[in-house]
């Protein structure tokens, strides 16, 4: 079955949150002023339990979901997390399970992760000097804990992706030695443009290092060619080295959107649908997982959403149309990136 929305985009890819909590204070998601110990997480009762994760996720496979990312806040803080991914590896349609994770806690997982059905992850890592790093990501973890991490994911026979978010004198500076250490690595480090997910991180145009930036920075010293996209609605723009040494991506919502071919749905670890990164609002999903043993009518009621589906924020940012939207918008801890 296949799912279109308004503007012909399918349903594709879901995102499915584990957990909002992060032991990890990142400026441009969870600063730690905002996200302390009185700060609202969810409580137990509140998250999609294992069964109904798995349900969900079995009932989007059905709507022509073939990708299913876990994310968070960080999903390795979630106990059950390789029984969930065990339990989506077994749904019919599913060709491809990835994880997202801020990689500190990856070293002593990644195998169990591995065996559970897991097929690639994509480590954040904004800097590989311990200064710059623990600035950004609030003092509460050091490079080499992310490194061992990313490693031992290899080692385990993971695909490994590492994310590096890019904030105008922050760490621009260490665009060039991420880019040097993961081109050794064999690694494909993607660069991401500092996004206003959320209301709480204090996001600024002129903190912003665009992809026209990245890449003339990073083609000086390696030369670049564009590669075609692996697949349709594929976010990162690929990039080949042009000495035949890897490739690079760039994530670029900010300066150059891909809202035409955006094929991801979002589910929050409280079950609410998001149809976009930057919503305002979600669809509440768990309160018809609990009350509707019917997975048709569940079926039924996200096609309506998906249909409906509208969205292309970061082509609107700041125009009128966009201010019109209103209200806040979800907190990436909520709904991974």
């Amino acid at each position: 079955m296949e799912t279109n929305d308004y503007y012909k985009r399918v349903l594709r890819d879901l995102r499915i949150s584990v957990t909002d909590r992060c032991n990890f204070r990142c400026r441009y998601c969870m600063p730690e002023e905002i996200f302390n110990k009185d700060y609202p997480f969810l409580s137990r009762d509140h998250i999609l339990s294992v069964e109904e994760t798995i349900r969900i996720a079995r009932i989007f496979a059905r709507l022509g979901v073939q990708k299913m990312r876990i994310t968070g806040g960080e999903p390795i803080l979630r106990k059950e997390l390789p029984e969930i991914i065990a339990g989506i590896s077994q749904i019919d349609g599913i060709t491809d399970i990835a994880l997202t994770t801020n990689g500190s806690l990856l070293a002593k997982q990644a195998s169990k992760l591995k065996d559970a059905g897991l097929m690639r992850v994509a480590v954040s890592l904004d800097a590989l000097d311990d200064e710059t790093f623990m600035k950004m990501n609030g003092g509460k973890a050091r490079v080499q804990q992310v490194l061992e991490g990313i490693e031992a994911a290899a080692e385990a026979g993971l695909l490994v992706k590492v994310n590096m978010v890019l904030q105008k004198g922050v760490n621009e500076h260490a665009l060039l030695p991420m880019v040097r250490y993961f081109r050794e690595k064999g690694h494909i480090l993607r660069m991401i443009e500092y996004m206003d997910v959320g209301n709480t991180n204090g996001w600024d145009w002129e903190h912003v290092v665009s992809k026209k930036e990245i890449l003339e920075r990073i083609g000086k010293e390696f030369p670049l060619e564009p590669v075609d996209p692996n697949y349709a609605g594929e976010v990162a723009s690929r990039f080949r080295f042009l000495d035949g040494k890897g490739e690079i991506g760039v994530i670029s919502s900010v300066s150059d959107a891909f809202c035409s071919t955006c094929t991801r749905g979002r589910l929050s670890a409280d079950g609410m649908f998001y149809t976009c990164l930057f919503a305002t609002k979600g669809h509440d999903l768990r309160k018809l997982l609990r009350s509707e043993p019917d997975d048709e009518a569940i079926m039924e009621k996200i096609v309506a959403i998906w249909e409906g589906r509208h969205d292309q924020y970061s082509l609107e940012r700041g125009t009128t149309k966009e201010d019109r939207s209103g209200g806040a918008k979800v907190e990436m801890s909520r709904i991974g990136g």
